[in-house]
This record gives C-alpha cells, sequence and structure tokens, in this order.
C-alpha cells in the first residue's frame, strides 16, 4: 500500500469536509458543486452569486497550486510515465456521459457532493438514498463497461 497517496487522500478528504463545514457555517449553504454552477446562472437572490464564484474558482484552482508547488497532479492513469491517460471511450462517449451526470444530478436534486458529502454529514435520509443510487449505478456502470461493452479488460 502507497502510504504517500493514503496520506494525499486523507488531507484531500479533511480539505473537503473542512470547506464543506465552513460553507454551512458562515452562510448556511450546501458544498453541493451542481447546485452551486447550477443556480449560478438562474434566478438566485441579489449579490448570492460571489460566493458561487470564489467557491468554483477554488475548487478548479487548487490542483494548479499544488503542480506550480512542484507537487504534480500523481499518477491516476495507473501506467507509468502518464498523469491522465486516454479516455475509457471516445469522445462522444464523454459527451454522453457528461450529459447523464447533468440529467441524473437534475434528478436527483443534487450530486455527490451535496448527498455524500454534505447530506450524509447531516443524517439525511433523502441524501442517504440517493448516495446509495449513485453507488449502486456506479458499480453496475463498471461492471457493464469493463465486462460488457469493454469486452473484460
Amino acid at each position: 500500500m502507497d502510504m504517500t497517496a493514503s496520506l494525499h487522500g486523507l488531507i484531500g478528504g479533511v480539505l473537503i469536509g473542512l470547506s464543506a463545514t465552513w460553507l454551512m457555517i458562515s452562510l448556511g449553504r450546501i458544498a453541493g458543486i451542481s447546485g452551486i454552477l447550477g443556480t449560478l446562472f438562474t434566478a438566485r437572490p441579489r449579490g448570492d452569486s460571489g460566493w458561487r464564484l470564489a467557491f468554483l474558482l477554488g475548487l478548479v484552482s487548487g490542483p494548479a497550486l499544488v503542480i506550480l508547488a512542484g507537487g504534480g497532479l500523481g499518477n491516476v492513469a495507473g501506467q507509468a510515465g502518464t498523469v491522465i491517460g486516454a479516455p475509457a471511450g471516445g469522445v462522444a462517449t464523454m459527451l454522453v456521459a457528461g450529459l447523464l451526470v447533468g440529467v441524473g444530478t437534475g434528478i436527483g436534486s443534487g450530486c455527490t457532493s451535496g448527498h455524500g458529502v454534505c447530506g450524509l454529514a447531516r443524517l439525511s435520509p433523502r441524501s442517504m438514498a440517493a448516495t446509495l443510487v449513485f453507488l449502486a449505478v456506479a458499480i453496475v456502470t463498471v461492471f457493464v463497461v469493463r465486462h460488457g461493452i469493454g469486452g473484460g479488460a
């Protein structure tokens, strides 16, 4: 087991938990990324977009700061010498998958960050159900792609 990767995961998890807690304490808002992004461009209370933009900027600038500090991205590709690796499917597959995730977050009234991180921490039954559905669908999707469509990779 790679202790460095485990430590990075632990630190990342703590930072996610702290940011979600800070947002709830300071603004009374749930750190659900789909909700933050989705309502950034729709009707919302006046002056409500500043914190949303700051949150999203922080979300994407964090990895950039780690790279600038020499931390790199790590190897999420699973192959030596690559950082991200080739996508599992083509661009069309990725577009359809992204669209389905977007539709799913709309139907589920939130995403894994809102339900899985914040909702479970608040012991929300709706979030528990949503998170279980997210996990079940992810497990089935991986199984189908690896053993059905992908041909047993």
